[in-house]
């Protein structure tokens, strides 16, 4: 069954989430802990392979006045990388506050400060993933 991947791309990890295969909700699926971007791009490659992804949602963290920064300069020379190597379609999603909304989350959750470090940005690829889901 195919599925949309979220992910919430930062300078030390990667956070991926997964959709259902009716494309209506999003689950946190893991945090890749960044090596190189080759290294990276094969991790991203054998999660799509084994999902059946067929769309990967990108968080595009702009700046709060709709402008683009050197963070989403970052992005996208890394989607221009991992568009090489695959056949899905990439679409930038607004990603700005996801990650303020994850650790929200998280820590209402009493999720302890270093366990959250492992977990917030893949949380946050599910709010990415959820709200391109939502929109659609």
């Amino acid at each position: 069954m195919e599925r949309y991947m979220g992910l919430d791309i930062g300078d030390k990890t990667i956070g991926v989430a997964i959709s259902d295969p009716f494309f209506i909700t999003a689950q946190g699926y893991k945090t890749i802990f960044r090596t190189n971007d080759k290294d990276d791009i094969k991790e991203l490659l054998k999660i799509i392979e084994e999902n059946n992804i067929i769309k990967i949602i990108v968080g595009l963290p702009k700046n709060m006045n709709n402008t683009i920064g050197p963070q989403a300069e970052k992005v996208y020379k890394f989607c221009e990388k991992l568009k090489k190597a695959i056949s899905a379609e990439i679409v930038f999603q607004d990603e700005r506050l996801t990650t303020v909304s994850a650790e929200r989350t998280l820590i209402e959750g009493n999720v302890r400060r270093k366990k959250r470090k492992k977990l917030i940005d893949m949380v946050a690829a599910t709010y990415i993933l959820q709200a391109y889901l939502d929109m659609y």
